[in-house]
């Protein structure tokens, strides 16, 4: 059946990439971070004026917020890409996360502000991981049992990595936006719930992609062109929510999930 080859090719490509997979998820995750630290380095004049012009603080705590961005999503890279202290790597880069929903008003664009907890989301399972990594020290300390905090880190960061796809849905009458819409809140609800989620993770990580490389293509529009750095920005958030995704086609969905339920039954 072609539903059984799609699974058993799933099965063979995860065989063969398992070993590099969780690597490439963790760049692409924090991809928008590091993108985002060195425009606040080649960007200092605008970022510290905007936040000066729009919150009326003084080029002061204006330079400090910058300054606080610039070493705080690059220094949290850092750490994330060499394994060290990836706790608090990740508690850093979720302040900045929040402190840029206010800073910039997205708590008010509801678009903007879905794409970012899903960013959340992504580090929510960057986090469970590292969680799984430190618990390998204590071998003979008993665990917490199956409804562990890092069983519902995964809960947490799969439900709101799935937002990101909800700003991807076209409300419009064509065939082709119906069937997307349909295939992809199909695939988003099966991701959510912990279904066969390493196959419909997969299937987003392509389509995501895909989307992402037609839609914005900014190396495409001239580098002095506002939409540029829109499209750039736009580019590697959706790469970090890929990377998301990539994490748990590499790890699984958790304990709290039907696919693992499915093992008592």
């Amino acid at each position: 059946l072609p539903f059984e080859e799609l699974l058993l090719r799933a099965s063979q490509f995860l065989r063969v990439t398992k070993q590099y997979l969780p690597h490439v998820a963790r760049l692409c995750l924090i991809s928008t971070f590091l993108e985002d630290g060195i425009r606040m380095w080649f960007q200092w004049n605008e970022q510290r004026d905007y936040i000066d012009a729009t919150w009326s603080c003084g080029y002061f705590l204006a330079a400090c917020f910058v300054l606080l961005n610039l070493l705080g999503q690059l220094g949290g890279c850092v750490l994330i890409l060499s394994r060290n202290f990836v706790q608090y790597a990740c508690f850093a880069l979720f302040g900045i996360l929040s402190l840029q929903t206010i800073a910039y008003s997205i708590l008010w664009d509801l678009k903007f502000l879905m794409r970012n907890l899903a960013l959340g989301g992504g580090l929510l399972l960057l986090l469970a991981e590292s969680r799984g990594e430190g618990k390998s020290m204590f071998a003979g300390v008993p665990s917490m049992g199956e409804h562990s905090p890092k069983q519902y880190m995964q809960l947490g960061g799969r439900v709101l990595l799935v937002l990101m796809f909800m700003t991807l849905l076209h409300f419009d009458p064509s065939f082709i936006s119906i069937l997307q819409n349909l295939v992809g809140t199909a695939l988003i609800v099966l991701v959510a719930i912990g279904f066969k989620t390493k196959l419909a993770a997969l299937t987003l990580v392509l389509w995501l992609f895909a989307v992402n490389v037609y839609f914005n293509a900014f190396w495409m529009v001239p580098a002095y062109k506002p939409m540029h750095d829109f499209l750039k920005y736009d580019f590697f958030q959706t790469m970090s929510v890929i990377g998301g995704l990539l994490l748990i086609v590499a790890l699984g969905p958790g304990g709290v999930s039907m696919d693992e339920k499915k093992k008592l039954w």
